[in-house]
């Protein structure tokens, strides 16, 4: 969807520097280029070069008339998503990211659409269905190019159903509706860590954290005023790259200058980290973080080695003593790629049970909800293959001895930061008394422990 009015605002800014937007077809081509969806085999200096690391989804697009900039892009799910914020100032010199507003509004109105569009990615009549909707949906939630309302679930799809505005002057636009009813706020943070583990010397173990806050808030009232309050414990890590929603009505600034590019130092913001603001109808992502925790949650050593027409594996994890030894479910998935169904195995765990899966070419340890006294559990065997048919996997990158354990956990009531919404802290100035609900989970997103017996993909080397 294009907005000619945002076009003509930024033409006004940038005068004869003015990058104008090329053809929806000619934006494709070259925003494929730029995320190496397309010629990712050609080596080109200003895309490919090792000294251009980037740490955020926004790229700059060289385009006939110029690069575009700040082009907002991520994948999810087999579909791109991608924006062209507008910067309300020159673009000569780049001004910071942070100082971008329409940055962190293009990512809310993104996160909505994949939000509406994800559950229906499995069936692609629905999902197709869904996509010949948005165009009504952005006209409701993004009518003139500013984003108005960013959840996209909870607007109508056809034009008969879309009711009139709300008469109350003071009631914001996100807020479509109008709550009756027991005050109640529902608050839930949700962590995620990603982890790619070596186990050599000279590689360097990497992890990342990054958490969401969703509430849900049932209050009476046009524009009911909330503040929630995130705390950590002493010295627990610092909160850094903090997207808020435009619901959000004031934040200290110091909040949203800590980022996670630049190195920590005792100047840093650590909170309590308040967020006052007027609460949408339906349920939303206050925030989003990214955290530099000391140490992943399990630590783990994997090694697979091949001896003659059979392979040896072990295994061992390790529960970080400062974790919570309370799981929903955590297991370890061993996957074989490029070989034949298992035909034979002999195995020995010290904890849980294995199990092969129906294919044959996964095991599957499940640990289950707590890791024995020690925090430490063992895997042996040897794994034998029969022949290879074309329901078995296959992968371009563990290929020979390069093979990886995948870790899948859930631990609730738990975040690796430490952070926590303090219920007493809540103000709702509305009448009653609400009943409040704090909740928080940890959940593994991408957790890899490579063979260390073997060749990796590197996420990152040491200079050294």
């Amino acid at each position: 969807r294009r907005y000619p009015t945002v076009e003509v605002r930024a033409e006004t800014y940038n005068g004869s520097t003015h990058v104008p937007v090329p053809s929806d077809s000619a934006f494709l081509k070259v925003l494929l280029f730029e995320l190496r969806l397309i010629d990712d085999h050609i080596f080109v200096e200003h895309r490919d070069t090792c000294t251009r690391i980037n740490h955020s989804s926004v790229y700059s697009v060289h385009t006939e008339g110029g690069d575009l900039w700040p082009v907002l892009a991520f994948q999810k799910s087999g579909l791109i998503y991608a924006c062209l914020p507008l910067v309300e100032e020159t673009l000569e010199p780049r001004p910071p990211l942070l100082t971008v507003t329409g940055l962190s509004q293009g990512l809310a109105l993104l996160l909505g659409i994949v939000d509406y569009i994800s559950p229906s990615r499995k069936n692609e009549a629905e999902m197709n269905a869904k996509i010949g909707q948005l165009r009504n949906l952005l006209i409701q939630a993004c009518p003139l190019g500013t984003p108005l309302n960013t959840n996209i679930r909870s607007l109508n799809s056809s034009f008969d159903d879309i009711q009139e505005m709300p008469t109350d002057e003071n009631q914001p636009a996100w807020r479509s509706n109008t709550y009756k009813g027991k005050p109640q706020v529902n608050v839930c943070i949700t962590e995620k860590v990603k982890c790619m583990q070596y186990d050599k010397r000279d590689v360097v173990d990497m992890w990342q954290v990054y958490g969401a806050v969703n509430c849900k808030c049932d209050i009476e009232g046009s524009a009911p005023n909330v503040t929630l309050s995130l705390n950590l414990p002493t010295n627990g890590p610092p909160l850094q790259d903090i997207v808020v929603h435009h619901c959000v009505t004031s934040v200290d600034p110091a909040m949203l200058m800590s980022s996670s590019a630049e190195p920590l130092d005792d100047s840093v913001y650590n909170g309590p980290y308040k967020f006052p603001f007027i609460p949408p109808s339906d349920s939303f992502n206050l925030c989003y973080y990214t955290s530099q925790v000391p140490v992943p949650p399990i630590l783990g050593c994997y090694q697979l080695i091949e001896e003659g027409s059979q392979l040896k594996i072990t295994v061992n994890l390790k529960l970080h003593e400062s974790i919570k030894n309370s799981f929903e479910y955590c297991e370890a998935r061993i996957p074989f790629f490029n070989r034949g169904p298992i035909a034979r195995l002999e195995y020995k765990v010290s904890y849980g049970q294995l199990d092969l899966s129906r294919e044959k070419s996964l095991l599957v340890w499940v640990i289950g909800q707590k890791f024995p006294k020690s925090l430490e559990v063992s895997l042996t065997g040897t794994v034998s293959f029969g022949t290879a048919g074309k329901e078995h996997p296959t992968d371009y990158v563990c290929t020979g001895n390069t093979a990886y354990v995948k870790l899948y956990f859930r631990i609730p009531d738990f975040t690796l930061t430490g952070c926590y919404v303090d219920q007493h802290s809540v103000q709702i100035f509305a009448p009653g008394k609400p009943k409040i609900t704090a909740s928080r989970e940890l959940i593994s997103s991408d957790y890899y422990i490579w063979n260390s017996k073997a060749a990796a993909p590197m996420v990152y080397k040491t200079l050294f």
